[in-house]
């Protein structure tokens, strides 16, 4: 019981003893705790403003002209800490940084001042028939000229003038239709983070939970504990133990290889001795017959004389090639061979491997008392489960959460109740644009009327005081432009100035910094925002401002949608790892698992007849039979000449003969030489590659037999020592291998937790959205975007408005019904 309680603890222990390393720590089982339970967040805190983007980039670039200077970190973080100005530089550096901004702003002040100064005194000038007053018109023969070119400045100016204003209401419309889809966000925020406050106990919860997987499988490997600690001591001692038997076994097939070649070497010898013997007394017989036949008085006629004589001299070929007859006998090997058979080595050996195969079993019968222990470990697992749950409950999460829950409820109700009355000044805000556009669109519409009236009433045959309606009432349009240019423009430059000044530094000094993340290392600055504490944040969560934590840092993981607890570093509040940890009960187990003793001294690999069976066998004498003077005759042919080809030359030069009773006797011998190789030598031919065979793998099997043998005795006797002496050793480096797969399950469950709360319990993207949206969508992309472009268009059509009150001045003169004109005669004046 001691041995199982020590290997379930050790298993759930959060750390290993020194004192009990593991010799080998196999990889554990893969243990499968599903996913941890959350929902997708649905705000997407990113801004596509469309084709306005295009206006949004080019206003973008404009600012980077007036201002092209880095952020002024030194700068912000005195003015943060109340010490702007204690340094002679500051005003300076200051100064350096806004320079475009002052200028341009100085600029637009001067206009301001100007402009209504200049319209007071040239109303004053005209009413005083100067500047154009007078309605009296000299005439000029480029007259025609000058109109033209002051019609299509003109024209020009009120071109760019209304694109101006078209940029303008489009950003101002922009503004307005993203306030409205605000609502939207706003409260697609709202949901994600009620989502991360409830779904964060949930996730909690099933980490808790998935203790049970763990705790099931460590019990479920405990009950059978036998089968598998002695499957794997059995893999531990086979790797020595079977390839010792198996070389036993591998012995035993060769002795029953040798009985079989011997007796096929016995038999092979007797058959080609009596074989020889006979085919010897046939090729006589056929040579003394061709022979008798070659005597014959036909062959002394010319034309058979040659060819008698070459049959004659190629019948000493007919003879056999090996002899058998003084091959040693084997017969004296054979009997021993057969003495070693008597007993079966084969059985002795497959009793070794079923006692060893009964390792399991031995193991099983000798690890009851484990089994025994498993209602009493589960207990104590189960206690452990129940101190994690209540351990869990005793953390602040469920009171932290729930105080957010309230705030962010009451923070909800507080922005729906407010934001009927955002929409409702984003109205007037609108209707104020809209009306400053229509200035510039009331001015317009005199200039474009007073260019179509007067090009269109325009007669260049008609004198000055001839002029007709249309026309004049073209030139009155042009000069009502001009009176309302002189009326709004300084109006219109004093929003603009306000605007540009505000939006543009909005958009360097926040909406810049926060993209490159300078705003944060600003806000992370030491002593920066509490003179007393080195980091803020860590402050603020954890009453402990040394501790190393950053709003960049913050912002990053949350970005990345890492858990809170990671984002926060909030180990310095509630460690995971004690939660997870019971060393308590290592040292205990440590010492119990040293008293596993199981013994396996019933298993006998091979007893003293089955060594006794391999040295006779050894010693039987098969090295001792003479291999070189068997392989000499095997590998003669049979005859000195092969009878198939003596058979078909014979045959041959019978046809080369006279056709008679010669020719016919010579082809009667080559048939009954045909006969005798295929009744005689083809069976031969077979028992000599029988014989070689034999000889062969006894050559094999006899090479070095003695030393072979004792190699095989010398394996066994070490498997068999290993199992006798060493087998405790195995068995308690096993059992810890065991120990260890099963810490293995708790290993992989507390990295699984620690996983899962660094990376997806309580997931803070919507943290990272809500800071989004607030400043990069609503601050700079919907306000500071939008404000940018609203001044930028109408800026640029207020200061248009200058060259067009000077062409629309000049063009009236060519438009309007003078009360004089000149007479003159062409001969006489000069131009």
């Amino acid at each position: 019981m001691a041995v199982e309680l020590c290997l379930l603890l050790l298993l759930f222990c959060g750390s290993t003893i020194s004192e009990v390393q593991p010799i080998y720590k196999p990889p554990p089982g893969t243990l499968d705790f599903g996913f941890v339970p959350s929902k997708t967040y649905d705000t997407g805190a990113y801004h596509e403003p469309g084709a306005i983007g295009i206006l949004f980039k080019i206003v973008h670039a404009f600012l980077y002209l007036v201002q092209p200077n880095t952020f002024p970190q030194d700068l912000i973080r005195k003015l943060a800490q109340q010490q702007f100005g204690n340094t002679q530089g500051d005003y300076q550096k200051a100064i350096y940084y806004e320079i475009g901004f002052i200028v341009s702003a100085a600029l637009g002040l001067l206009f301001i001042l100007l402009l209504p100064l200049v319209g007071l005194c040239f109303c004053m000038c005209r009413c005083c028939d100067n500047c154009g007053g007078e309605m009296h018109q000299r005439q000029k023969k480029n007259a025609d000229c000058q109109r033209s070119c002051f019609a299509t400045f003109l024209f020009v100016a009120s071109l760019i003038i209304s694109v101006g204003v078209l940029c303008a209401y489009a950003a101002n419309q922009h503004l307005t239709n993203q306030v409205r889809g605000a609502k939207k966000l706003v409260n697609s925020n709202f949901k994600d983070l009620k989502i991360f406050l409830n779904d964060t106990p949930a996730q909690i919860d099933y980490l808790v939970s998935q203790y049970n997987t763990t705790k099931d499988k460590a019990l479920s490997d405990l009950n059978n504990v036998g089968p598998v600690l002695g499957t794997r001591v059995q893999e531990q001692l086979g790797k020595e133990v079977r390839p010792a038997l198996d070389a036993a076994l591998t012995m035993a097939g060769a002795i029953r290889e040798t009985k079989e070649a011997l007796e096929n070497v016995s038999v092979s010898v007797e058959v080609l001795q009596e074989g020889t013997e006979r085919l010897h007394a046939n090729l006589t017989d056929v040579k003394m017959h061709l022979s008798n036949t070659l005597n014959d008085s036909a062959c002394n006629a010319a034309q058979a004389a040659s060819t008698c004589n070459i049959i004659r001299n190629s019948l000493d070929q007919l003879d056999i090639n090996a002899n058998f007859s003084g091959l040693p006998g084997v017969g004296l090997q054979l009997a021993k061979i057969n003495d070693v058979l008597k007993i079966d080595l084969s059985s002795l050996v497959q009793k070794g491997y079923a006692a060893f195969n009964d390792t399991p079993d031995l193991v099983v019968n000798q690890t009851r008392n484990i089994l025994s222990a498993v209602p009493y470990i589960k207990s104590v697992l189960e206690s452990i489960g129940s101190n994690i749950t209540t351990f869990t409950r005793a953390l602040p999460v469920q009171k932290i959460l729930a105080d957010l829950m309230v705030y962010l409820t009451q923070s909800e109700a507080y922005v729906q109740d407010y934001f009927p009355v955002v929409e409702q000044y984003d109205f007037y805000r609108w209707l104020g644009c809209l009306i400053l556009c229509c200035m510039l669109v009331l001015i317009l519409v005199f200039y474009y009327l007073g260019l179509l009236c007067g090009t269109c009433g325009y007669d260049k045959h008609a004198s000055p005081t001839t002029r007709g309606c249309i026309s004049n009432t073209g030139g009155n349009f042009l000069m009502a432009g001009v009176g309302f240019s002189f009326l709004f423009s300084w109006l219109l430059m004093i929003v603009v100035v306000l605007t540009f000044v505000t939006g543009g530094n909005v958009e360097k000094l926040v909406c810049e910094p926060f993209e490159d993340k300078n705003l944060f290392k600003v806000l992370d600055t030491p002593y920066l925002l509490n003179k007393h504490w080195k980091n803020y944040l860590a402050g603020i969560i954890f009453k402990n401002p040394n501790v190393n934590l950053t709003f960049e840092k913050v912002y990053s993981d949350c970005k990345e949608n890492k858990g809170i607890y990671t984002s926060l570093h909030l180990e310095h509040l509630f460690n995971i790892n004690e939660l997870l940890n019971i060393s308590m009960y290592t040292e205990d187990v440590a010492l119990k698992i040293e008293h596993i003793q199981i013994n396996l001294s019933k298993i006998i690999l091979l007893d003293e007849i089955g060594k006794e069976n391999l040295l006779n066998f050894s010693s039987s004498g098969i090295d001792g039979i003479d291999f070189s003077a068997y392989l000499t005759e095997i590998n003669k042919s049979v005859t000195k000449v092969d009878l198939l080809s003596f058979a078909n030359d014979l045959e041959a030069r019978a046809d080369q003969l006279p056709k008679g009773a010669l020719e016919n006797a010579l082809k009667g011998h080559a048939n009954n030489i045909r006969m005798i190789h295929n009744q005689q030598v083809v069976p031969l031919e077979q028992a000599m590659s029988t014989l070689n065979q034999s000889i062969r793998l006894l050559k094999r099997t006899s090479s070095e037999l003695m030393i072979k043998v004792k190699n095989v005795i010398s394996a066994v006797n070490a498997a068999q020592n290993l199992i006798n002496n060493n087998a405790s050793q195995v068995i308690v480096q096993e059992t810890k291998k065991y120990m260890d797969t099963i810490i293995g399950y708790f290993e992989q469950y507390t990295e699984w937790v620690k996983e899962s709360i660094s990376m997806e319990v309580a997931a803070c993207k919507p943290i990272a959205n809500v800071i989004d949206t607030a400043v990069d969508i609503f601050l700079c992309s919907y306000i500071a975007d939008s404000v940018n472009t609203f001044w930028f268009g109408l800026g640029g059509s207020s200061m248009f408005l200058i060259p067009a009150i000077i062409f629309a001045v000049k063009l009236s003169k060519y438009y309007r019904r003078m009360d004089t004109e000149d007479v003159y005669d062409d001969s006489v004046e000069q131009w």
